[in-house]
């Protein structure tokens, strides 16, 4: 039977009070704070938590708190059929907010402001409100839907094993914290964390130190390097070349260490453009268009010099795909293997560096991590990483997904696809979990940005979709 009528119907007649739940939640700052008793995650994410559950109760909704790691709302006491797992935990507000203070949302010229809003308290606020459609207007389902409210998605997701320890997966999950249509492939994922050691040398001119990235999963738009005794003419057609070469500019800064000839001290900078390591293709990597220009100076032979040659083979400038590692591959339902060197310390006794490299649905641990250990370790790199995350793939033709698809067309229009993508959501060691919404392809919420927001009738939108799945699967 359709229902989407009466959905539609329920929805614009509930418009406002679930703008006034998603508010509520909006003005808890729930960051992760320290842990105390009883609270795994601090006392703001406990506070956020407390309030959805009872909001969850007072719609007639049976609730649990799993040791305030995970609390649940189900509509009913049949078979375990749909979970749909959101999450209460917000990023730090973080500065530049000009419509509003992040915990203060409102609603500006139909989008509504506020830390949260999208990233994922509207969207766990939306599927609430589904599932009350569901049970008010009398849709018959006979199956259970359980809303999943996490508490830590943001640092880790380390509040799913906790659940998922006590209880057993449903047949069908999707997480409303990405966008439409369906996120129904993600990349896996290589952390490659590598060493070196070598023994000091002061022989001039020389490499002292370098330094680069801020996280293993940002592509560095500015690294640092400081050269001891060259001569201002040499380090600037360096730069010169290097940038023709890469496009990345160099900034230099001379500082005299004693009278001696040659004996300056030169601080570069390597500006590029930074990014996401999930999309270098965005981007202009700063710290390997660095390496490259230290590697055309007339260095002493260093450890450090035999290092930085052996990096620039293996992760040479402009190679985002791993070809020179020997990890390139590629397949049809995910894509490119992707590969960012983000961070790297060097001082005069050795290095510490990690890259980031996300690995399509083909990518094994074998022909992933074994061979970039193989491949480094072979030019004296040490290779600390001892595992990956593998890729996620449910498939695109069961009819879990094909439900999905056909919700989201009927409500907006629009053709309905599986998609793919580099990063990881909070379903993807779920072994049918699909990201679903809340958000239309188009639209930028500034998730983790100032200034972050939903569009209100995306969110509504989502609820209508939400029910008509919910009617759908679990009848």
């Amino acid at each position: 039977m359709d229902y989407r009528k009466e959905i539609e119907a329920y929805m614009e007649e509930h418009k406002q009070e679930m703008i006034d739940d998603i508010c509520e939640l909006c003005r808890i700052n729930s960051e992760k704070q320290p842990y105390k008793e009883g609270m795994p995650y601090g006392e703001g994410i406990n506070t956020a938590l407390a309030a959805a559950l009872s909001m969850a109760e007072k719609y007639g909704f049976s609730i649990n708190n799993y040791d305030a790691y995970v609390g649940t709302a189900d509509l009913n006491d049949g078979e375990k059929c749909l979970d749909i797992l959101a999450h209460l935990d917000v990023v730090p507000a973080g500065e530049g907010w000009k419509v509003t203070e992040p915990f203060e949302p409102v609603v500006k010229d139909g989008k509504l402001y506020g830390r949260g809003t999208a990233d994922d308290k509207g969207p766990a606020v939306a599927a609430l409100y589904a599932m009350r459609a569901v049970k008010e207007l009398g849709i018959p389902v006979t199956k259970n839907v359980r809303l999943l409210l996490g508490t830590d998605e943001e640092c880790g997701s380390s509040d799913i094993p906790h659940y998922y320890a006590v209880e057993e997966e449903a047949p069908m999950t999707f997480s409303p914290d990405a966008a439409f249509p369906v996120v129904n492939t993600e990349k896996g994922a290589l952390k490659g964390h590598f060493t070196a050691e070598w023994e000091k040398v002061e022989t001039l001119p020389r490499l002292c130190s370098v330094h680069a990235g801020l996280k293993v999963n940002v592509l560095p738009g500015k690294a640092e390097a400081v050269i001891q005794g060259l001569e201002r003419e040499v380090l600037e057609q360096a730069a010169e070349t290097t940038e023709k070469k890469t496009g990345v500019t160099f900034e230099m800064d001379y500082w005299d260490h004693t009278d001696a000839e040659n004996d300056t001290f030169i601080k570069v900078t390597a500006i590029g453009k930074g990014g996401h390591a999930a999309e270098p293709e965005e981007a202009n990597n700063a710290l390997t268009g660095l390496i490259a220009f230290i590697n055309i100076l007339p260095l002493c032979e260093t450890g450090a010099t035999k290092a930085l040659k052996a990096l620039e083979e293996l992760i040479p400038h402009g190679d985002i795909y791993g070809e020179h590692l020997g990890v390139a591959m590629e397949d049809e339902l995910s894509g490119k293997l992707t590969l960012v060197f983000s961070m790297l310390e060097v001082t005069e006794t050795g290095l510490d560096g990690w890259f980031d490299s996300r690995c399509p649905v083909c990518a094994t641990d074998e022909n992933v991590r074994q061979t970039a250990k193989k491949n480094m370790e072979a030019k004296g790199i040490h290779f600390l990483t001892e595992s990956m995350r593998p890729p996620h793939h449910v498939d695109g033709n069961s009819q879990f997904i094909k439900t999905l698809l056909a919700a989201y067309e009927e409500y907006t229009g629009r053709k309905g696809e599986c998609q793919s993508m580099g990063g990881g959501t909070y379903v993807h060691n779920l072994k049918n979990g699909v990201a679903f919404g809340a958000s239309m392809p188009e639209t930028d919420n500034r998730m983790h940005g100032a200034d972050e927001f939903a569009i209100v009738d995306e969110l509504v939108t989502s609820a209508k979709i939400f029910a008509q799945v919910i009617a759908e699967l679990c009848r």
